[in-house]
């Protein structure tokens, strides 16, 4: 069961909908075992750095928690913070995998992100962390 405790610190959720690079996260429940979360998004845009065209990309986060879980609205608005931004694909899912490790410290993570095909190529970036590494 969620404890009203939970809650605490979930500004996002139930408010107002800004872009943000918050990433807000609640307590994980079952830190005695290993079990996969998987967030995915068709919606992700962002725009080149050079020619301020946008990209669209796909983004699939998986990870196993340890103590926090991120709350899904928190998600929508981090995505959202990217879309007037001038940013290359492979440094996309580096920092969404930098900043989700920083907010979460899971146990292992992975973000892929699959951006369509702009000038007859398609570029997909899969980023990875493990604590054990």
């Amino acid at each position: 069961m969620t404890d009203k405790a939970d809650l605490n610190g979930l500004s996002s959720l139930g408010s107002g909908s800004d872009p943000s690079r918050r990433l807000e996260t609640f307590p994980n429940h079952h830190t005695d075992r290993d079990y996969i979360v998987t967030l995915q998004t068709d919606e992700f845009t962002c725009i080149c750095p050079k020619t301020g065209q946008p990209d669209f990309a796909g983004i699939n986060i998986e990870y196993i928690p340890d103590e926090r879980i991120v709350e899904s609205k928190s998600l929508k608005l981090y995505f959202w913070s990217f879309r007037n931004e001038g940013v290359f694909h492979e440094h996309v899912a580096n920092i969404m995998l930098d900043d989700l490790v920083e907010a979460l410290k899971p146990r292992w993570c992975r973000v892929i992100a699959n951006f369509g095909i702009r000038g007859g190529i398609s570029i997909s970036v899969d980023a990875e962390y493990s604590r054990d590494k």
